[in-house]
């Protein structure tokens, strides 16, 4: 059970209208690096971890990744919904408006729709480990391209937080990745069929 809490994790203010920012930064929330992925692997993966710690860490990082969908969200509407239809031509931002306005729309910044082909939940902990630590360096090195194109301090300020949980998240999964390791090889567990081996898993918990 989650309990809403109804303010953003960090506040996001920002006072100049830049749609060709908000196309970017909108990569964020639903590209294939951006936190909508990233929240729905971390979901999907909880379930098949083998120790209840994993589980917790994979589940409290989920949780954090939809704190920052809504981040983004807020950052691109404040920065888009006060655009004209000039500055939209202008900016490019001209073929996403035509399907949604400035709604946010889980897509790429090249305009590619959100798609479940951008996360994995492989049953193998030590696998998915290993791909959210990629994933969450990925998201960090998103965000230090976003930082290049901008110098608007309003910008700055969240997208710098985003990117300092980044780091975190990759560092608590390192941690997970570690105890893991440990468990599967106190459990003898390697070479088994993976079959079997999910079923021990279940029985030793």
């Amino acid at each position: 059970m989650w309990v809403y809490e109804k303010k953003l994790e960090f506040p996001v203010k920002i006072k100049n209208t830049d749609p060709a920012l908000a196309k970017t930064i909108l990569s964020q929330f639903g590209g294939p690096d951006g936190e909508l992925a990233a929240s729905l692997r971390y979901l999907s993966q909880k379930f098949t971890m083998v120790t209840p710690q994993a589980a917790a860490v994979l589940n409290d990082i989920a949780t954090e990744e939809l704190a920052h969908l809504e981040m983004i969200g807020s950052i691109v509407m404040q920065l888009s919904q006060d655009a004209d239809v000039d500055a939209i031509k202008k900016a490019g931002f001209d073929s996403y408006y035509v399907d949604h306005g400035t709604a946010i729309y889980p897509a790429s910044a090249a305009g590619v729709p959100f798609s479940a082909a951008y996360l994995q939940s492989k049953g193998d902990p030590i696998t998915d480990l290993y791909e959210d630590m990629a994933a969450e360096q990925k998201a960090r090195s998103t965000y230090d391209y976003i930082l290049s194109l901008t110098d608007d301090p309003d910008v700055i300020a969240p997208i710098k937080f985003l990117r300092a949980r980044e780091i975190v998240h990759f560092q608590r999964f390192g941690e997970c990745l570690d105890f893991v390791t440990d468990y599967l090889s106190e459990n003898k567990v390697f070479a088994m069929p993976k079959t079997d081996c999910m079923n021990n898993f279940k029985k030793s918990l």
